[in-house]
């Protein structure tokens, strides 16, 4: 028998609850979604430290401005590893790429 839930005020508590608890297609869109803003954060940060524009950092790849632009987007989702890794060396960083368990409720 399950405990029954104790009310909460936490509204990432209320949220799980409502949308993620028990729906495991609802939490791989969730880590997908996590995974991809993560991946564009990372590469924008790295970027404004370095100093570069979209289109510095494209010339130094060997691409174009858009495709810079378009993998700093949040929302795509087209991650190509080989062009992640030319990205880093570009920034004179190491790509690093870790396999974690996922935790309950977690993303």
């Amino acid at each position: 028998m399950s405990k029954p839930k104790t009310k909460t005020t936490d509204g990432l508590e209320i949220l799980h609850r409502r949308f993620l608890q028990d729906k495991p297609e609802s939490q791989a869109l969730l880590n997908e979604i996590s995974l991809n803003a993560r991946v564009a954060q990372m590469l924008y940060t790295a970027r404004k430290e370095k100093g570069l524009t979209q289109k510095q950092l494209a010339e130094l790849v060997g691409t174009t401005q858009s495709v810079i632009a378009r993998i700093e987007d949040v929302n795509y989702e087209g991650h190509s590893l080989s062009l992640l890794q030319r990205i880093s060396q570009a920034l004179d960083r190491r790509l690093e790429i870790d396999i974690t368990p996922i935790t309950p409720g977690g993303v």
